[in-house]
């Protein structure tokens, strides 16, 4: 399961609101090879699953990864900080080893 967290819902509902995305889309999250730590999380909209997506609901959102990068954000909460000290969307990952200091890339 990947888990939506309060934050992390009122800023998705906001981004669709706004209409920078239409409502059927949903949030895609992966994991990358890359950054200092050695692996990266994205994060976008997408309205297209793929053979092999998991798909999850939480809190009202739906939200798609693929099944390599599950392996990865199996229990991990997606969640959001603003503000002038925030970090925007973040990943909250209990699979993570070791994360780097901008919190983008981790290890396991």
């Amino acid at each position: 399961m990947v888990y939506v967290a309060d934050s992390a819902k009122e800023r998705i509902q906001e981004i669709i609101q706004q209409g920078d995305i239409a409502d059927d889309f949903f949030v895609r999250v992966s994991v990358t090879s890359g950054g200092c730590s050695g692996l990266s999380y994205t994060l976008d909209f997408d309205n297209e699953t793929k053979p092999n997506d998991q798909e999850f609901f939480d809190n009202g959102v739906k939200v798609v990864t693929d099944l390599k990068s599950f392996l990865y954000l199996c229990n991990t909460t997606l969640e959001f900080s603003g503000g002038l000290e925030g970090k925007g969307f973040y990943f909250n990952n209990p699979n993570a080893s070791r994360t780097c200091g901008c919190g983008e890339s981790f290890s396991v």
